[in-house]
């Protein structure tokens, strides 16, 4: 195992504790059951664009494709990366943490984990299939690779893959795109279950909820296309996860900040995604953190805040919030999902 790739990773590990414990896991999960595979330079493409990857991005990772398998440490990691995601397939939360690689390996470390989904791309899909989940479900769930991709050019001018273990829920069955919203199978952690237990609902933590993302370069957030969301959400899951039961959706999100109550009104689209949701607990001892509506709002979370534009409604209420010594946090909500009578798939 010795070699170029994995040294620079050891070397980095040691000051990278999420990226130690990675390699750890690679080296004591065992000898995986199969080599990873990847298609071939001729069928690269059509898999790449089918995830939505930019087509400036393609010709590229298709010339990557020899990098990564002639290389033996990087053809070892690939395979034991990809036994590691496909662990425990479909089981909420039970996934791998999957570090951004140090900056030392270039393009081959930014861009590893597309090969790591595209190898564990065939399983995935065959658990889609046995779940009945329909294909443009599936697709355009997946695709969502590509579209973070297109967030890691504009924030960093580059290829890459800018949060890897996010994609790796989409690759491991555990969250699909439905309509304008992004729905997680996931697991109610110790606040919000225990601020859901508190309402009666006779929930708390540990138990199954179906947590909410809401994705850039999907166009407007606007209440008909969320409720329309929400009505997908609430027949897809008992019907293709008939054996699981989801009577809570949660979020955890800047967007369900109150402070943006005072500059936003009624009627906007982010205050009318607030008003679905109970607020928690919203600050809870939590530290503010001002960068992640200045990236998902202007694209880039270093921006000065001297430099933010002032173009929209939303960009006034960020930039001069900030401007006027305020700090932006995490919002967490919850709302009950009715339970629809459940009906298999065909």
């Amino acid at each position: 195992m010795g070699g170029a790739v994995l040294d620079v990773l050891r070397a980095a590990a040691e000051r990278d504790s999420v990226l130690a414990a990675w390699l750890r896991a690679l080296e004591d999960g065992g000898e995986p059951p199969a080599e990873a595979v990847l298609p071939d330079a001729d069928e690269l493409p059509d898999v790449l664009l089918d995830l939505g990857v930019p087509h400036e991005d393609i010709n590229a990772l298709v010339a990557l494709r020899g990098r990564v398998l002639d290389d033996p440490d990087t053809r070892w990691l690939l395979t034991r990366c990809v036994a590691l995601l496909l662990r425990d397939l479909g089981a909420p939360e039970q996934g791998p943490r999957l570090p951004v690689l140090p900056a030392e390996l270039g393009e081959l470390g930014s861009c590893f984990y597309v090969f790591v989904f595209i190898a564990a791309l065939p399983r995935v899909r065959a658990y889609h299939l046995r779940h009945g989940i329909p294909d443009d479900v599936s697709r355009r769930s997946l695709a969502d690779l590509g579209r973070h991709m297109a967030v890691h050019r504009r924030t960093h001018g580059s290829r890459g893959v800018p949060v890897p273990g996010w994609n790796a829920l989409h690759f491991r069955g555990e969250l699909y795109q439905l309509g304008r919203l992004q729905f997680q199978r996931s697991l109610l952690g110790e606040r919000m279950g225990a601020a859901i237990a508190a309402a009666g609902v006779g929930l708390g933590p540990g138990d199954p909820c179906l947590s909410v993302h809401v994705a850039d370069f999907r166009g407007p957030l606007s209440a008909a296309a969320c409720d329309l969301s929400v009505e997908l959400a609430r027949e897809f899951f008992p019907r293709h996860f008939p054996g699981e039961r989801y009577d809570v959706v949660v979020c955890h999100s800047w967007l369900l900040d109150p402070q943006l109550k005072r500059y936003l009104d009624a009627e906007s689209n982010i205050v009318r995604f607030q008003e679905r949701f109970r607020l928690a607990d919203t600050y809870g001892g939590e530290a503010p953190d001002d960068s992640v509506p200045v990236g998902f709002v202007f694209g880039d979370r270093l921006m000065p805040v001297e430099r933010l534009p002032r173009r929209t409604r939303v960009e006034r209420a960020i930039g001069d919030h900030l401007r006027g010594g305020g700090h932006w946090y995490a919002g967490h909500g919850w709302f009950p999902l009715e339970r629809p009578q459940a009906r298999p798939f065909p």
